[in-house]
């Protein structure tokens, strides 16, 4: 066979590189996004809703980038040749890539500030690269050979290379690479894109088949089939990362898992050979949703990792079974670019619904059960024997579809006041016992499937979920997590949890209500540097603290001294100054001054030599905010203490040990720094909760610190020298790893 040119092609001679460039251009597109993320944050703060809006900013660019191939599709090679190395041109005066100094921050909301400061840092070349993976596909189908029939294997090829920069990233690049070196490295790997670029246009290709003789194109139904199968994974694999990392379990890249898993069912569908595995998927599915997804609502807290684990074999099995009929419904080649066009924007709104939509709209993570009932509805599974697919023949399978979601959801409240509120597991045996054989019954009836599924989640703490959602005060979510206000009454405490992670915790006796208690407790770290802080630095000592909390700090204020306070959310501020909930702010310190914002950036905006103790409270969860932990940040801090100021750190965590991070940086500034780990005593009394906190003490001199330490109750014996780990440099906005630092669990 001959090209349009006489020339003789060779179309498995071009599969390698296709394969490379293909290949190349996702490792990139994947590389990008964290280390952008990494460069912006310091501007960004810690904010845990950053992933999902920076996946939107992606998903959204992807989308353009497939349009632009879309578009561009139907010109001739020499045409499509000139005109996308043209643009790679112009996306290459942007490099190398950094950060782009934008304003608005103050006045723009959070979600858009950061599309924003995401666009124009890396939009040009994030487009450029974004299309190339379904135009090389697209010129790879014409190249005049039998062997480039079926271009989308190459799909395969193109997840693939996503998921190894995903993996690379924080196991190969961050640890031994500055941010400065990564942006070159990344910048070098774009121009070695665009040469293979330029290589695969000189393959000698056909043009695109006249109209008469291409495929019609698909239908208006079709596409939205496609939309919806790309977009409810999408959905689903956003909110599985929020539901994990913030009501079952807080572990260090935890989002990356969801994501690999995500990738790999893309890897498995388009690839050969994947349809035996997808079969198998679509086979499983219905049950795995039935035996783990029916557990969703009760997954808050309890066995953490089992639940985690079991969400996880739920993603990877239901995002298979949804791409595998999507690859299954592929077009022929000369729709290839219209195909992906339609996957992209199922992403999209997938990003847009569980992103934007449901942190504005839901108080609670209800985005994930709901993509779970969608996906239900979607899975293309067949009755479980012919004798129940007869079942639903003619006039009673109608009568079935109508009775059996309403007995399901009738069944589902009496679950609901037997198992969960009453605690009678025996009485709601039966009734659940009818919901999972409703459900089992309807598998193969895709709307009926997902209804019973529903109620089956409803009876297991859905109906609960709601009523919490209904009481005024007992939860909220912002842009930055959800956060729960539970009173108990048995132990008379009020206690914020975010997420997993307690944020304070007030009694509810009026005489104890201005005891600090949880991290806080007499006797810990802060609780002696605030004893000391009167005898060093007289009575009318400047105080800071990060992270405002229920403001359990507050009432360590004795008269005369003057309080700040800096906090990111202010959802966090409403409901520490709600006397309904806490009272530490309004009777402890009323008129102290709270600033809102990035605390770091706030810092800067202080004047220099203005605090006597200054307190990083930022560190009470599991997935820290680095950008407060780097030697730039400890610099901010040391400017805004007095020059014998006291700076108190708290590194309580379960996953990360941050004492060698402290002791590098305080060697490098030449501070000394001491570590009190208290565990304090319990009696076990109402209205008293005290928990196990890690402090860190640093000041500029040994002098300062012998001050502090014989000024508290607990004296030297009380504080040790900070562990150090070997070799361990201190982070800065430029280089840092949580790897070295992971705790061995």
């Amino acid at each position: 066979m001959t090209a349009a040119g006489g020339v003789k092609t060779r179309g498995f001679a071009a599969r390698p590189l296709f394969i490379a460039t293909i290949f190349l251009g996702s490792f990139l597109l994947f590389l990008i996004q964290p280390m952008l993320g990494r460069m912006a944050l310091p501007t960004l703060g810690g904010a845990p809703a950053v992933w999902n809006v920076a996946m939107l900013f992606y998903q959204a660019m992807l989308l353009a980038g497939y349009v632009y191939a879309h578009a561009i599709s139907r010109f001739t090679q020499q045409r499509q040749m000139l005109g996308h190395l043209a643009v790679f041109a112009i996306a290459a005066l942007t490099l190398p890539i950094g950060l782009a100094d934008i304003a608005g921050r103050e006045t723009l909301p959070p979600m858009l500030w950061l599309l924003v400061l995401l666009g124009a840092s890396i939009g040009p070349v994030f487009f450029v690269v974004a299309a190339q993976a379904p135009l090389m596909q697209s010129w790879y189908a014409r190249v005049d050979d039998p062997a480039a029939a079926d271009p989308y294997f190459l799909y395969a090829a193109s997840n693939a290379g996503s998921l190894l920069a995903l993996l690379a990233y924080p196991f190969a690049v961050e640890p031994y690479l500055r941010l400065k070196e990564q942006a070159w490295l990344w910048s070098a790997g774009f121009v070695v894109l665009a040469l293979l670029v330029a290589f695969c246009a000189r393959r000698p290709a056909r043009d695109p088949a006249p109209a008469a003789e291409a495929a019609p194109p698909a239908s208006w139904r079709e596409r939205a089939i496609w939309t919806a199968l790309a977009a409810v994974p999408s959905g689903l694999l956003l909110s599985t990362t929020t539901h994990l990392t913030t009501d079952i379990v807080a572990v260090p890249m935890l989002w990356v898992v969801p994501l690999a898993l995500y990738l790999v069912t893309f890897i498995v569908a388009f690839s050969m050979g994947g349809a035996i595995f997808v079969k198998h998927a679509k086979l499983a599915a219905p049950l795995v949703l039935l035996l783990l997804g029916g557990y969703t609502f009760l997954a808050q807290g309890a066995f953490a990792l089992l639940m985690a684990l079991t969400n996880l074999v739920l993603l990877f099995v239901v995002a298979l079974a949804l791409h595998g009929h999507l690859a299954a419904r592929r077009p022929p080649p000369s729709q290839l670019t219209d195909f992906y066009l339609w996957i992209s924007a199922g992403g999209v709104l997938g990003g847009l619904f569980a992103a934007i939509f449901a942190p504005l709209v839901f108080d609670w993570v209800y985005e994930h059960p709901i993509l779970l009932v969608c996906a239900a509805a979607l899975i293309p599974a067949k009755p479980l024997t012919k004798r129940i697919g007869m079942l639903w023949k003619g006039r009673r399978g109608l009568v079935l579809g109508i009775a059996l979601p309403v007995a399901a959801l009738v069944a589902s409240w009496w679950v609901h006041s037997e198992l969960i509120l009453a605690d009678r597991a025996e009485t709601a045996a039966p009734a659940l016992a009818f919901i999972a054989l409703a459900a089992v019954l309807s598998i193969g009836r895709r709307l009926t499937f997902a209804a019973c599924f529903a109620a089956l989640m409803l009876g297991l703490g859905g109906w609960q979920a709601l009523a919490i959602s209904r009481i005024e005060l007992a939860r909220e979510r912002s842009f930055f997590g959800i956060y729960t206000v539970k009173a108990d009454n048995t132990r008379l405490i009020r206690q914020l949890e975010h997420g997993t992670t307690l944020h304070g915790v007030q009694s509810l006796i009026p005489e104890l209500q201005t005891e600090p208690q949880s991290y806080y407790a007499k006797g810990s770290g802060v609780a002696e540097s605030f004893e000391a802080l009167p005898k060093i630095a007289g009575r009318f000592a400047k105080v800071g603290y990060v992270g405002l909390g229920t403001g359990s700090l507050s009432c360590f204020a004795v008269p005369g001294q003057g309080w700040t306070a800096f906090e990111i959310d202010p959802l966090v501020v409403r409901l520490a100054k709600d006397e309904r909930l806490f009272t530490y702010v309004s009777r402890c310190t009323p008129d102290m001054r709270i600033v809102m914002g990035d605390a770091r950036l706030s810092l800067e905006q202080e004047p220099a030599r203005t605090y006597d103790l200054l307190a990083i409270d930022a560190f009470t969860s599991d997935a820290i905010p680095m950008h407060l932990m780097t030697t730039e940040a400890f610099e901010v801090y040391a400017r805004a203490l007095r020059p014998d100021g006291v700076l108190m750190v708290h590194i309580s965590n379960r996953h990360i040990d941050l004492q060698p991070v402290i002791a590098a940086i305080a060697a490098d500034m030449g501070w000394t720094a001491r570590v009190r780990d208290h565990s304090p005593y319990d009696p076990g009394l109402p209205g008293l909760d005290y928990s196990r906190s890690i402090w860190v003490a640093l000041t500029p001199t040994e002098t300062r610190m012998q001050d502090l330490m014989y000024g508290g109750g607990a004296g030297p014996a009380g504080w040790a020298m900070l562990r150090e780990k070997p070799g361990l440099k201190p982070w800065t906005d430029d280089f840092a790893s949580i790897i070295p630092v992971l705790k061995q669990q």
